[in-house]
């Protein structure tokens, strides 16, 4: 499952993201929850709520809806290029 929605990650969100100098991993899948990390641009970002509510979720819960949750694991407090502070 855990590839499967990398694919779609890297489908739908990552090319958007990557104009931002940004990427998102599925680090893992377990229980109907998906743990992501967001790296680059996205790390610390302001917008990386937004990213993960207008973006992640709404694909993931789109294509699998047997996904009840997205978690976000990411340190965002040591981002140190953040695309917006």
């Amino acid at each position: 499952m855990r590839k499967k929605l990398q694919q779609l990650i890297d489908d739908k969100v990552n090319p958007q993201v990557a104009s931002h100098g940004g990427r998102i991993e599925i680090v893992d899948y377990a229980n109907g929850i998906a743990f992501v990390s967001m790296s680059g641009g996205c790390q610390g970002c302001g917008s990386a709520k937004a990213t993960l509510k207008q973006g992640v979720e709404e694909a993931i819960f789109a294509a699998f809806p047997r996904v009840q949750q997205v978690v976000d694991v990411t340190d965002h407090a040591s981002g140190s290029n953040p695309y917006y502070s």
